[in-house]
């Protein structure tokens, strides 16, 4: 397979868990009508992004995974042949919790998950209260439709994993994210897209919408949508999406370009890991 129909949502938060997976179902209904073979959803998709605010009480959203959601959303996969990439909160055992994405192949198969590694802990993105560190390294998914990885949120500020995916063959990396406006406006514009040129794969970056004041009160933060594709060269597939309306993105991406794309360009030949040493050093 090479010309896949893949999907991306920013959504609103309903205000509890139920409507949000009903919604995120609708959602799935609906890229399955259009055709979509492949969909992903934003970072914590069920919850509200409680990063902006400390309290312990957000521990009840974490669940096991695989769990009720997997189980849940693996159905959906099976009865519209459409792998789903799951960005939920994960208890591993009682407090010890992990941002995380699964990941649910056509058949309604459950393949793994992927664990966020780099975790914030700024104003307004408190993660350290809520998640340790991923351990599960940078695993690449053999899906019906392709090699997928998941990389999330403030992963992206890191170029090591976006290379390690690229070293393990991934062609299409999802960005499940939650981002507010200010500092990360411009380099959401940027790193994607260089990322994807420097790695020479897909990538699907969707963030959140809407502003969250029934939650948080004064703590909310508004989260500015802008999905998007990009392609191995670094270019939009498509339009970006809005800034403030819950959408569903879809595109149709050509998987043999990240062949023609490392053909033009060979950086896999050419890099040096034997000079980069001091990379890695702690």
């Amino acid at each position: 397979m090479t010309i896949i129909k893949a999907a991306i949502t920013q959504a609103t938060w309903t205000g509890d868990k139920e409507s949000m997976l009903a919604k995120h179902e609708k959602f799935v209904e609906q890229a399955a009508a259009d055709g979509v073979q492949v969909i992903c959803f934003q970072e914590l998709f069920y919850g509200p992004y409680f990063g902006n605010v400390q309290d312990k009480k957000y521990y009840e959203y974490a669940e096991s995974v695989p769990g009720p959601t997997t189980e849940r959303f693996a159905a959906l996969a099976r009865e519209h042949s459409i792998v789903i990439v799951l960005p939920v909160y994960e208890e591993d055992q009682p407090g010890v919790l992990y941002n995380t994405a699964a990941v649910i192949d056509a058949d309604g198969s459950y393949l793994g998950k992927y664990r966020k590694h780099h975790i914030p802990h700024l104003p307004s993105f408190w993660e350290k209260f809520y998640f340790r560190p991923g351990n599960l390294g940078y695993p690449v998914f053999d899906t019906a439709v392709g090699r997928i990885g998941v990389y999330i949120c403030y992963d992206r500020h890191f170029p090591e994993g976006w290379r390690a995916y690229g070293l393990a063959g991934a062609e299409l990396v999802f960005n499940p994210s939650a981002t507010k406006p200010g500092l990360s406006n411009r380099l959401w514009e940027l790193e994607q897209p260089a990322a994807a040129a420097a790695n020479q794969y897909f990538i699907a970056a969707n963030n959140r919408i809407g502003t969250e004041s029934d939650e948080f009160g004064d703590d909310a933060v508004t989260f500015y949508g802008s999905s998007y594709f990009v392609d191995p060269r670094g270019n939009y597939v498509g339009e970006v999406a809005s800034t403030g309306t819950e959408e569903l993105v879809i595109r149709e991406i050509d998987l043999d370009l990240v062949r023609e794309v490392r053909g033009d360009w060979q950086f896999y030949r050419d890099r040096r890991p034997d000079s980069y040493s001091s990379i890695v050093a702690p």
